[in-house]
């Protein structure tokens, strides 16, 4: 009998970005090295730039991590810039114990089911990856099943969001 000894071999890593719009099944996933705040204020730029540039104002709801802040974009472009993009974006945050409402948590878990469920070699392989399977997604308009109700959130998040009616 012969023994074979495997030896893992890390390729790497990257931050997947996700912007979704739920309903119209629109979604994007942009793949950065990393995740610092001047990624993610590129992303913002994206989204008031290219995807809605005619839009007012664009609800952005999104999870609490501490580089997702409008003080990012003050950080990464000029003050008139920054101000320009941050006056198009409305942030809404998940709630801390909550981040069950975040949908974009929703898309990024089929995303690993469907297309990151086996070793991908390198970074354009993944964005090639990523893209075909964002291409898919899109052009079904393919939206999240969302079932939970005001009342379902009521009961959640009452431990996190206790009431002080009593």
């Amino acid at each position: 009998m012969q023994r074979y000894d495997y030896e893992y071999e890390r390729n790497g890593t990257r931050n997947p970005f996700v912007f979704f719009e739920p309903l119209t099944g629109w979604r994007h996933v942009k793949v950065t090295h990393r995740r610092p705040k001047q990624d993610w204020a590129q992303c913002m730029k994206q989204l008031v730039d290219e995807f809605y540039p005619d839009a007012k104002q664009i609800r952005v709801v999104q999870d609490n991590l501490n580089t997702h802040t409008p003080v990012a974009l003050y950080e990464t472009f000029e003050a008139a810039e920054a101000r320009r993009t941050a006056q198009k974006l409305e942030f809404h945050y998940t709630p801390k114990h909550g981040s069950w409402l975040n949908m974009a948590e929703i898309e990024l878990s089929v995303l690993t089911r469907q297309c990151l469920d086996r070793r991908i070699p390198d970074a354009a392989t993944l964005r090639r990856e990523i893209a075909a399977w964002e291409h898919a997604r899109n052009a079904h308009a393919t939206s999240v099943n969302w079932q939970s109700t005001a009342d379902d959130a009521r009961i959640k998040l009452a431990q996190p969001y206790p009431s002080f009616d009593d």
